[in-house]
């Protein structure tokens, strides 16, 4: 199974053509000690990672707006001759955030510059929901079952983890071979997966979740955040009523970036399992890959690539209705019935018995149907700052995943006496 996501964005003058929400916005006003509004003032807002610059100019009122941003870390400044400069910086912009940073200038012929470390978030004036945001911090260093980072959505309020109460197995129309998640009491079937604006989905036949044969969305080292939106939010999303999910990737900065990893869980490290007969059943995962990022060309084209293996061998613990020792041999209830020569050889394609028998030529059957899952998962993004009104990224998403299973028989034979 290979599933392929491409997405091409252009940002000009400010304006996202995509109608989703893949970054971020900066607004505010001009004034000076008075409070008095000053016009034309130049304002220029700065990613401190690419060294992306847009350059404003305040209107009457004293007010600039920096609309469909990149998320990042920003200063800002303002100036204008008569009036010395500010510099506000650590400034720290999240996905779907709406900041209002205003700026001071004092009056003054002699050149100064003034530099102010942002305390806090600013304000917020948004009616965008951004109390859902899990950070890059979050997403890094959090413990992971699995690496599946779709799991930390569930540190918001009233989303409930919901894969383990599905219907329907895989392959069937309700089935999903992700996580699934229950928002505010709907359907996890009404959720929206966003990656970088465009729908991320699943391979099941109506499986709105993304996930792989694993069950796990890998690629954890090439999400910079995500944010979740809730009962209620803005025009910008939409399609379905459940939680929005709006995943941005990383991308390269001025600064080469990477890094190199290895997960191991195995039989030796993880407890026996309680449906686990005799030897404890074969259990190997491996996790692996590596992310390299850093400019081609400094503030202007930077490259981002990711790449994540998933590798598992896993003897499930399988209990199985088969006909017991007794009813093998035409003996139910005590009885002897025989054997019809025809019923013979299937007998033989049923598991033998190993556990404890239940009654009427039923007993129970313990084994370990061995189970081998491969994935692999790549993400690569190329940002290119064509001017200063003009930015364009490009996104490419590849997983490719197998899985095989050996099972046992799963039924039931009731003999009668004749």
């Amino acid at each position: 199974m290979v599933i392929r996501l491409l997405r091409l964005s252009f940002l000009a003058g400010a304006t996202l053509l995509q109608g989703q929400v893949v970054g971020a916005s900066i607004s505010g006003s001009v004034r000076d000690e008075s409070g008095l509004a000053i016009a034309s003032a130049v304002v220029s807002v700065r990613n401190l990672e690419t060294g992306a610059e847009r350059k404003l100019v305040a209107d009457d009122a004293g007010r600039y707006s920096a609309p469909s941003i990149a998320i990042g870390r920003y200063q800002v400044s303002a100036e204008k001759p008569g009036f010395n400069s500010q510099v506000k910086t650590g400034i720290e912009l999240a996905i779907g955030q709406s900041l209002v940073v205003d700026l001071t200038l004092p009056v003054g012929e002699i050149k100064q510059v003034i530099t102010v470390e942002a305390a806090g978030s600013p304000v917020n004036q948004s009616t965008q929901q951004t109390s859902g945001l899990v950070s890059e911090r979050q997403i890094k260093e959090l413990p992971l079952n699995g690496r599946s980072y779709d799991q930390l959505v569930t540190l918001n309020p009233g989303i409930v983890n919901y894969t383990y109460e599905r219907s329907g197995g895989v392959g069937t129309s309700s089935s999903s071979v992700g996580n699934m998640f229950a928002a505010s009491g709907r359907r996890p079937q009404e959720n929206l997966f966003l990656l970088n604006g465009v729908e991320f989905t699943g391979a099941s036949v109506i499986n709105n979740t993304p996930g792989g044969t694993s069950g796990q969305l890998l690629g954890v080292d090439a999400v910079r955040e995500f944010n979740v939106v809730t009962d209620t939010y803005g025009v910008e999303y939409g399609k379905r009523p459940g939680a929005q999910v709006s995943i941005v990737t990383a991308s390269g900065t001025n600064s080469v970036h990477g890094t190199v990893y290895e997960f191991l869980r195995n039989s030796a490290l993880d407890a026996r399992n309680f449906f686990d007969q005799g030897t404890m059943p074969q259990f190997q995962r491996n996790s692996f890959g590596g992310t390299l990022g850093g400019p081609i060309r400094k503030n202007k084209i930077f490259a981002f690539g990711n790449y994540e293996g998933f590798r598992q061998h896993l003897g499930l613990s399988d209990v199985t209705l088969v006909p017991d020792n007794n009813a093998r041999l035409g003996i139910v209830n005590g009885v002897n019935v025989g054997v019809a020569p025809a019923v013979a050889p299937l007998l033989a394609l049923w598991p033998v018995q190993n556990g404890p028998e239940l009654g009427s030529g039923i007993g129970e059957a313990f084994s370990h149907p061995r189970q081998a899952i491969r994935e692999d998962f790549g993400t690569t993004r190329l940002d290119y700052n064509l001017s200063e009104k003009d930015t364009f990224f490009g996104t490419s998403s590849r997983r490719d995943c197998s899985t095989r299973r050996v099972s046992a028989i799963r039924a039931a034979v009731t003999f009668l006496p004749a």
